[in-house]
């Protein structure tokens, strides 16, 4: 590998190598998007009208497209939705597993994009894991309570993925081209609760690991799930979201195999982002015995609230601004945070994660 100064590896990532925040062997060589994205499809998102589409936040159409390529699409494909994933992927197979809070578009295929998903940070990652990573048999397992019909048409044909997926059939997307594709398909009815979920996800992942033997999981982990949730229209609790995210784990741990878990879609207030996956966490701290993971699960925590956080401004969504900005003391706390954690967990993902545009 070269040196940091050899490859343009800013000074400030360097630093983050010698505090053991960043390994060496994460510095990423540029990977462009049209690595799975058509030249036509990445052409479409120059227009305002067609990103706002895909968002689904219809004041983006009134934006020029370069405020919207600067501080929407270029923050996701560099650092929290594509450069997160892939230096995630890259981070699982170094450390036995990785989160990125920002990842799980999973709606987005290499020709179109939709659902809040503008690019396909699965198939990217699971594209540079198989070019870079000497990968070559990927499972990935979809939780979110949507279909993930993104990822299933770009792999479709491709025996070297296997994919999981278990989702509400009831709502968005009723993607009946993209079904075919699914090698192992749980289709749930609207309220399901959480007995029932659990059992299906159990016999489920047996399935999974007679039929198939990979080399790296991408989890796609949608809190979207929980009771209450007006997209997902399930009914699990809380606690068994984390349940349901410790047995996906210690799948991948009961057959060492990688894990990279994406939070994807769900209900965006603190109270249910720290209830569900704040327990997952310190699971699999315990599991994997990580503590440089579980320090950068605190700096992407909340540089995943402030990438949301921008959205819903856009959108003028300011009581769920409120909800973001009002993170709990103890998922900040950390003797490596200094006095203004938004700012230095910025500049830990902006050093860290060297992808493209």
């Amino acid at each position: 590998m070269a040196s940091a100064s050899a490859s343009g590896v800013p000074e400030a990532a360097e630093a983050l190598r010698g505090h053991r925040i960043l390994s060496s062997r994460l510095y990423l060589d540029d990977v462009p998007t049209s690595q799975v994205h058509s030249e036509s499809y990445l052409n479409s998102l120059k227009s305002s009208k067609k990103v706002a589409r895909i968002v689904e936040v219809p004041a983006v159409a009134l934006l020029p497209n370069f405020l919207v390529q600067q501080k929407l699409l270029y923050p996701f494909r560099k650092h929290l939705n594509v450069g997160g994933s892939v230096l995630s992927a890259k981070l699982a197979l170094e450390r036995g597993w990785a989160i990125n809070i920002g990842g799980g578009f999973h709606h987005c295929s290499a020709e179109e994009g939709s659902g809040f998903c503008a690019y396909a940070d699965i198939a990217l990652c699971i594209q540079f894991a198989f070019i870079r990573l000497n990968i070559s048999r990927v499972m990935i397992i979809d939780l979110d309570a949507h279909q993930g019909n993104g990822h299933e048409k770009d792999f479709g044909n491709d025996g070297r993925v296997y994919t999981l997926d278990m989702y509400n059939s009831g709502i968005y997307p009723f993607e009946h081209v993209a079904k075919k594709y699914i090698d192992q398909k749980v289709e749930l009815d609207s309220g399901t609760k959480t007995e029932d979920y659990l059992e299906n996800l159990d016999k489920a992942l047996k399935v999974a690991e007679c039929r198939f033997q990979p080399q790296l999981i991408v989890y796609n982990a949608g809190t979207d799930i929980l009771d209450g949730d007006p997209l997902g229209r399930l009914k699990v609790s809380p606690e068994d979201v984390a349940i349901r995210d410790e047995k996906v784990f210690r799948f991948a741990k009961d057959q060492n195999i990688p894990l990279l878990m994406l939070t994807s879609g769900g209900d965006f207030s603190h109270h249910s982002l720290i209830y569900c996956l704040d327990p997952v966490n310190q699971f699999a701290l315990k599991l994997f015995q990580e503590k440089f993971l579980h320090e950068l699960w605190l700096r992407a925590t909340r540089v995943w609230s402030l990438a949301f956080l921008f959205q819903l401004v856009l959108a003028g969504h300011h009581l769920w601004r409120a909800n973001l900005q009002r993170m709990p003391d103890d998922l900040v706390e950390s003797p490596l945070l200094d006095v203004n954690p938004p700012t230095r967990a910025r500049s830990v993902v902006q050093d860290s994660c060297r992808y493209a545009a």
